[in-house]
């Protein structure tokens, strides 16, 4: 495919996507009544503005609160969230903004704009942003402009026009001398591109590890990069990785977006602490006091007077800001954000020696083209047999909007000489890897032998029982009547017996001493979290999501309920074997399967798991643990 068609479907199908994310959102909004949407924890009402303040950025910040005192409902609003602030739920918004913090009685809200009029008494609705869509547009419409010599090579390596090359390698030190075999080989491997090379990580091989032995590498060689991933929590990831290594790091985003343990690094803390803000320091206070009296005043042509000077002085703010945040970013070793803050305005002219996108295997392809044009040489780093992107529109991820950029390489003529895979897990207990790695990886993944033996019941305070003894267990419902039950959301499913299998396996656990923190339940299926959550909710640290939720991320002990289980033998999205690569894969120590055998088994894939339970695991059946 050109370069012209690609970004023809691309644009195509990411307007299908748009669509399917606003027709959910108004969906919701439209059929829900007040009561509902305030039960699903995506809106607030009846709110007053308590206060405002300046806050990071020059952004102000709202500060919410129950017009009857007291504390808020419970509510699915965090930092970060997008949201509406309106009089009433058929009005337009007064105003839109960030939420930056959440406590029991309060909101804090950074607005998009300052000079938005707030009413008294105000709603707050949870927002898709087009923000994103913006820029992807703009990303892919960047690719139609020519480019000419070396600035075109990637381009063209990326479509196909041209082969990869890569340079001799260099004698090399490594920075970590913990590293393995394959993670020394990928980092050269990638430091020898002189257009573009991919990472291959399967789960728990040390992906993030080698990433940043390369950008240290990098810093080494005095080239600065950019370091970009699809979500915020992965690029956080990197940001404690890298300060910690002692390199100079710029983390871009919005700060109410960004992990306590990486606030100082945030440009906007750093821009707080710089020398120069002794010079903004008098301007900030009158910029404050001026705001507050146009929070008081009623009268309207002071108001006026009031507004006009306050853009004076945030204009005059703002450039000041500018210049310091410049200095900054050119100062840093690596600049991190993800992919779509990689169209912030700081970056737009700057060039890199390297663009590094981690967990690329989850990122839509338009988002990579973000930061792509900002260097020459690139890596990505990821494992293309786990999860896609999430993709709502299901015709716009049949028609490859949930092929990645990582995929297309990686599968393609070149991928045998881009690619280098990494092939020690240092997560899973040999039994618990064994069918992901035969029927994933070619049977190449190795556990090390730190965690190749490794048990709950090697926990310091854990006793010996029948789920903290053995590694992998399948806990089979087949014929004891536990059949799944459609859920509140559409195509959803729940099934209450699992649900109650579960719950016992989890009480079995927290009795023989393995604490709740190293336990984390999940499931494909968002109305069987719920369900879990009933019956569970109570146990203090105790993790239960979605499978999806939980790709990145492990745990000790992971009890995983299928919830399929039906005369018709049907599997629904089981059948998407990526899916449940990422869910047997969280586990270090236990990994405990309750399913139904006879229902799964209809899938080739999922039977061999059946089989490779029954010969490296343990098989029981639900009956053994009699009623709850």
């Amino acid at each position: 495919m050109n370069i012209a068609d690609f970004v023809a479907q691309q644009q195509r199908l990411l307007g299908l996507e748009q669509q399917a994310e606003r027709a959910q959102v108004e969906r919701l909004l439209q059929q829900s009544s007040d009561a509902e949407l305030q039960a699903r924890g995506v809106s607030l009402v009846r709110l007053i503005v308590q206060d405002l303040e300046p806050g990071y950025g020059g952004r102000l910040h709202a500060i919410l609160a129950p017009s009857h005192g007291g504390e808020l409902p419970a509510h699915r609003l965090a930092a970060g969230d997008l949201v509406a602030l309106r009089e009433q739920r058929d009005r337009p918004p007064a105003a839109t903004g960030v939420v930056v913090r959440t406590r029991r009685d309060r909101l804090i809200v950074a607005l998009d704009d300052d000079d938005a009029e707030l009413p008294p008494l105000l709603r707050l609705d949870q927002l898709a942003s087009d923000v994103t869509w913006r820029r992807l547009d703009a990303a892919l419409r960047t690719l139609l402009i020519p480019r000419r010599g070396e600035d075109a090579h990637l381009q063209q390596v990326l479509f196909g026009e041209r082969d990869p090359a890569f340079a001799p390698p260099r004698p090399l030190t490594f920075c970590d001398p913990t590293l393995d075999d394959s993670q020394r080989a990928a980092v050269e491997h990638a430091l020898a591109a002189e257009n573009i090379a991919l990472i291959h990580g399967p789960p728990g091989t040390g992906k993030t590890t080698a990433v940043v032995e390369f950008i240290r590498q990098c810093a080494l060689r005095r080239e600065r990069v950019l370091a970009c991933a699809p979500a915020n929590v992965a690029v956080d990831n990197l940001a404690e990785r890298l300060a910690a290594a002692g390199l100079r790091i710029v983390r871009l985003g919005h700060p109410a977006r960004v992990l306590d343990s990486v606030k100082d690094h945030t440009l906007a803390e750093q821009l707080a602490n710089a020398e120069e803000q002794g010079i903004r320091k008098d301007l900030r206070r009158e910029l404050d006091q001026l705001t507050r009296k146009l929070h008081r005043c009623t009268r309207r042509d002071e108001r006026r007077q009031l507004r006009d000077e306050l853009k004076r002085l945030r204009r005059e703010d703002r450039d000041l800001e500018a210049a310091i945040a410049r200095g900054l970013v050119d100062g840093a070793d690596v600049v991190l954000a993800t992919l779509t803050g990689a169209a912030d305005m700081l970056l737009s002219e700057r060039t890199f020696d390297r663009v590094v996108i981690d967990e690329a295997a989850q990122a839509l392809e338009a988002a990579c083209w973000i930061a792509l044009p900002r260097a020459r040489r690139v890596l990505l780093a990821g494992d293309h047999r786990q999860l896609p992107p999430t993709i709502r529109s299901e015709q716009a991820a049949t028609q490859g909007l949930a092929t990645t950029l990582f995929e297309r390489l990686a599968l393609g003529p070149h991928g045998a000489l881009l690619s280098r895979p990494l092939t020690v897990q240092y997560r899973m207990h040999a039994a618990i890897q064994t069918w992901s790695a035969a029927t994933f990886y070619d049977g190449r993944l190795q556990p090390a032998a730190a965690v190749a033996g490794h048990r709950l019941c090697d926990l310091p305070g854990v006793t010996t029982g029948a789920f903290t003894e053995a590694p992998l267990v399948f806990l089979d419902t087949a014929g004891c009547g536990h059949e799944e039950t459609p859920g509140d959301e559409d195509g959803s499913k729940a099934n209450p017996g699992e649900a109650a299998l579960v719950t016992q396996v989890v009480r079995d656990l927290l009795d023989h001493g393995v604490p709740a923190t190293a336990i984390g339940v999940i499931t494909p299926y968002n109305a069987q979290v719920h369900l879990l959550r009933g019956s569970l909710g109570g146990v203090e640290g105790l993790e239960i999501g979605t499978v999806d939720g939980f790709q990145g991320r492990e745990k000790e002990a992971i009890v995983l309920s299928l919830v399929r289980s039906n005369e018709a033998m049907q599997i629904g999205f089981l059948g998407e074997l990526r899916r449940l690569n990422v869910a047997v894969t969280r586990a270090r120590r236990l990994l405990c399967i309750v399913g139904d055998s006879a229902t799964i088994s209809s899938e080739p894939g999922l039977a061999s798991l059946v089989e490779t339970v029954q010969q490296v695991g343990v098989w029981r059946s639900a009956f053994e643990l009699g009623p709850g």
